[in-house]
């Protein structure tokens, strides 16, 4: 012990006079070695993490993941898909959610060609679920069906009405919404129309799910209450809260031990199973669509449950180093999965359900991902998918334009939902 605390005395005394630098470990290291010419140099790649991003992304980012089926140990599609799925699900924390619930029909009506059911379900936790299902007038037998999954979009105190509507006369905020996002379409109408039935349904913390500020502290609330909501400078108060809140959610989920994607997942099969149960539904012809937090939905009910035959993708595809070194500062809490990407990357989550129909909508002014790193996500996809024969199934495109799913990106999901659920 002796000996080695001499070394260390005259080593730091060295390094104080400029003979040795200190390593990331707290090693000595001679001056001029290729490692400390490392060190010393400033010569990096700004992100968001400043010095310790390359670092953070050497430890495991810069190789593949040990999961990947892009390696060469991994050549039984089958296999693979069981192991690394249920390492995703033991990553996520997923319970599921076995107590089906009791369906409460509210109303059902005609609307613009569509048969409207406006419905609700008790989930064991948190109040009653609202949902639209959709589907055109005058048709009979089993149909190809379509959970349509909402935005986030900065709003959380809507949910369905996103993308959907059940009347002509909508509010101004929601009009908003969606000609800031849609192009002015309820989509998951415009889809019925086609010959779908399709469901929408409010998310973990949006819409009749969001988080009532009666049920928090009084201290949390910032003076805001419930039942003011009938004015839009309330709701947009309220959306300003919930964002502020959501890190408080996510790290409480944490505490719990799950993680919001598993939250999601359970709800979102939830959904699928009331859709997949109904009479005029072909449960062998099921997708799933959204945009952004929607988006995110897809890659994790598509990629996780196999139930879904095509599955798209719309503005959100990226790679973990996108996210840590780029992106992570602009985007919701509902995406991270603790220590999954030394195992998968991000794009691979949603190739777990390879061979089956798959799409990504990108757009390529979208400023929540960078383009290089849309572009490395896509080539992972086409990858996987060829290795597994089935490189028809699977498409990505790239459209002009910001954050959005416009009218001409719908018309491109929907002629492939036609291609392989019709």
């Amino acid at each position: 012990m002796g000996t080695k605390r001499r070394d260390f005395i005259k080593q730091a005394s060295w390094a104080g006079m400029g003979m040795f630098a200190v390593d990331l470990n707290g090693i000595f290291v001679p001056l001029g070695t290729n490692k400390t010419l490392n060190l010393m140099n400033n010569d990096f790649e700004k992100n968001q993490l400043g010095k310790y991003g390359p670092w953070a992304k050497s430890l495991f980012l810069n190789k593949m993941p040990s999961l990947s089926f892009r390696k060469e140990e991994f050549s039984d599609l089958s296999a693979w898909k069981v192991k690394a799925t249920a390492q995703v699900k033991e990553r996520m924390g997923y319970l599921g959610i076995e107590e089906k619930p009791k369906i409460t029909v509210h109303r059902v009506h005609l609307f613009d060609g569509l048969i409207c059911e406006e419905i609700s379900y008790q989930l064991p936790y948190g109040n009653p679920t609202r949902a639209v299902i959709l589907k055109p007038e005058n048709v009979t037998g089993k149909l190809p069906a379509v959970l349509g999954l909402h935005c986030h979009g900065g709003n959380k105190y809507l949910g369905l009405e996103k993308i959907c509507k059940v009347s002509y006369k909508l509010p101004e905020y929601v009009e908003e919404h969606q000609q800031q996002y849609y192009e002015g379409s309820a989509w998951a109408n415009e889809l019925a129309k086609q010959g779908y039935v399709v469901m929408v349904h409010d998310a973990f913390a949006f819409g009749s799910r969001r988080v009532l500020l009666e049920d928090v502290p009084e201290e949390r609330r910032r003076g805001i209450k419930d039942f003011d909501m009938g004015k839009v400078e309330n709701i947009n108060a309220y959306n300003s809260w919930a964002s502020d809140h959501e890190h408080i959610m996510a790290k409480s989920l944490f505490s719990a031990g799950l993680s919001w994607p598993a939250v999601y997942l359970a709800e979102d099969q939830i959904a699928l199973d009331i859709l997949a149960s109904r009479n005029d539904v072909d449960p062998f012809r099921l997708g799933c669509a959204g945009l952004s937090g929607g988006g995110l939905r897809a890659v994790m009910l598509g990629g996780l449950d196999d139930r879904i035959a095509c599955a798209i993708s719309v503005g959100f595809m990226t790679t973990w180093a996108d996210l840590l070194m780029n992106k992570s500062h602009n985007h919701t809490w509902m995406i991270y999965i603790p220590l999954l990407p030394r195992e998968l990357d991000f794009p691979e989550i949603f190739a777990l359900r390879a061979p089956k129909a798959t799409m990504v909508l990108n757009d390529i002014e979208d400023t929540l991902f960078t383009l290089e790193e849309m572009k490395k996500a896509d080539e992972m996809l086409a990858e996987i998918f060829s290795k597994a024969g089935a490189s028809e199934k699977y498409r990505c495109t790239f459209h002009p334009g910001p954050h959005k799913f416009d009218k001409n990106m719908q018309a491109e999901a929907f002629e492939w939902f036609d291609r392989w659920l019709k």
